[in-house]
Parts: C-alpha cells; structure tokens; sequence
C-alpha cells in the first residue's frame, strides 16, 4: 500500500507569518527570501519541522504558493529532502463562486485517489465538502493558526490520521 500524501502549505503552517513582526516565535530561525528582486521576504522557519515531518510516514508534497522554490529556500533551512509540488500554475488566488479554496481542486487531482492530509491556514467548510463529493479515499484537511505554526499538537493531529489508515 502508498503511504498516504502530506500537503504541505509554507506560510501560515511553516513559517507563522501571522505572529507579531516584532517578536520571532521561540524555536524558529529567520530567513530572508529574494522572490522578487529588490523585495526581500522576512520567513520564520522552525529547523525542528522537517525531521518531525519526515518521522510522521506521508509522502510529503509541497502545496504552496512558493511551489518549487519551496525546495530551494525552505526544505533545506528545516531539513528537508527536496519535494514534489503541486503545480498552481493558472489558478493562484483565484476565487471560486461556491467559496472552495483555490488550492483545493489542484490538491484533489494530485492525489489522484490516495490518502491525503493538507495542512494549510485558509480550509474552509466548503473545502471539507469538496474533498468529500470529489476523492474517493480518505482525507483529513487539517488547519493550522499562521500566527503559530505547526504545534505539538498537529504533528500528534496528523500521525493519529496515518494511523487510522493503517500507515
């Protein structure tokens, strides 16, 4: 049997842009990232988060606005093996008139019927609908609080899920 997918969004779970600009939450280093030339973009990173990623038994899979760049600035800062990504090409931040989250379709075709959990900070009701009318196999779309990041809590919310399947 796969392993079932983690989907991994970076802002909000990873780098807990949401916490006061002033105050780096304990534990997390600072990164500056040049996306855009002359613009360079503050992230807290946690360099704990990668082997506690790894030790949970998904596939991990970033799902991300960064997409690929993920690999180059964030995996190797938290310990991280470069990942695939699910291309978004075409849909970043395109809003949907039934409220589903502009990721969520891209994350449902990526799995293509396996197991998955997504941890990201904008699931709404309407993605937990879709999920259920549109992949066959289970799945746990898991929210995380982007002024915190991922917690203790998560990471035991996330294995309880791969342990339901039996991974």
């Amino acid at each position: 049997m796969n392993r079932p997918l983690l989907f991994l969004d970076v802002d909000g779970p990873l780098n807990p842009y949401a916490a006061q600009k002033e105050r780096r939450p304990a534990g997390y280093s600072t990164i500056r990232v040049a996306l855009e030339p002359g613009r360079p973009l503050r992230v807290w990173l946690h360099p704990d988060h990668g082997r506690a990623l790894l030790a949970l038994g998904y596939d991990l899979c970033w799902a991300t606005t960064w997409m690929g760049a993920a690999n180059r600035w964030i995996a190797p800062v938290i310990g991280l093996p470069e990942l695939p990504y699910v291309d978004f090409t075409g849909a970043l931040f395109a809003e949907r008139p039934d409220g589903v989250h502009w990721k969520t379709a891209r994350i449902v075709a990526h799995a293509e019927g396996r197991p998955f959990a997504w941890v990201d900070d904008e699931q709404s009701p309407a993605d937990d609908t879709f999920v259920a009318a549109h992949h066959p196999a289970p799945a746990l779309l898991h929210h995380v609080d982007p002024r915190l990041g991922l917690r203790e809590p998560d990471f035991e919310a996330l294995a309880e899920f791969g342990t339901s399947l039996g991974t």
